[in-house]
């Protein structure tokens, strides 16, 4: 492997159409078994790869009003789960997998390191949030007409819900956002925690980011919110003058 075959190759790729991202995970392999032989001094130099710029950051999101037409077209064992998600932020493959063991009579739920990207727990105390309360026991009551059986809080007739992304997508077709994913309610959810003024690290620690950088990329600026800062600012700017005494006038 050359520098000069390393080129031809992320060309070739990018000719068959596949992404810029596509083709740097496919070096991501030789990248690390480069730096391991190098390391243990089983090769004196090796060819640099050099990744390609990765344009795939996102910025969907949904507003409150677009997000009830989404839930009111998803099936019923699908739409407490999709609220969930929405509130707190958690990510699509998180959210199934969350078992009655580990909901506590303190209304505080935890996630296990095993189930999350990070491979930490991660807390919810969710008792002030009156419609996480709501859900909960709404799952509860879904649990008991099936029994002991319904291990998990989102569940499918006592089975835990695996790909539901055909359904997804049937819903915000109807919905009127097709190009909506489910992992954009988690951006929606850091935009509503911001909304609010909730401090980042509290914010983070609800949705499970672990830098401030990739929390704040998550954080989509809307014109309402440029509108409406420059319109504190106008104003303060504004009350700021209108308190301001006038100059004395020169003496004759």
């Amino acid at each position: 492997m050359t520098a000069t075959r390393i080129e031809r190759y992320k060309a070739a790729r990018l000719t068959a159409g596949r992404a810029s991202a596509t083709v740097n995970r496919e070096f991501a392999a030789p990248r690390r078994a480069f730096t391991i032989a190098l390391d243990q001094e089983r090769l004196s130099t090796a060819p640099r790869i050099r990744l390609l710029a990765e344009q795939n950051a996102r910025e969907g999101f949904t507003t409150p009003e677009q997000f009830e037409k989404i839930v009111a077209e998803l099936k019923p064992y699908l739409q407490d789960l999709t609220r969930f998600a929405y509130l707190g932020g958690w990510r699509r493959g998180e959210v199934p997998t969350l078992e009655w063991p580990e909901v506590d009579y303190q209304r505080r739920l935890r996630l296990r390191g095993a189930e999350s990207k990070n491979g930490e727990p991660r807390y919810l105390p969710y008792g002030d949030s009156p419609t996480l309360v709501e859900i909960i026991e709404r799952r509860w009551q879904a649990r008991t007409l099936i029994g002991d059986g319904a291990r998990f809080v989102f569940h499918r007739n006592g089975k835990r819900i695996r790909d539901f992304r055909t359904a997804w997508e049937g819903a915000t077709e109807r919905a009127g956002c097709p190009d909506l994913l489910f992992h954009d309610l988690r951006r929606s959810a850091v935009n509503n925690l911001n909304a609010v003024n909730v401090p980042p690290k509290v914010a983070m620690q609800i949705t499970g980011h672990k830098t401030m950088t990739t929390y704040q990329r998550y954080h989509i600026v809307r014109d309402e919110d440029t509108r409406a800062a420059l319109s504190k600012v106008d104003a303060a700017v504004k009350a700021s003058t209108s308190t301001t005494p006038a100059a004395p006038a020169p003496a004759a």
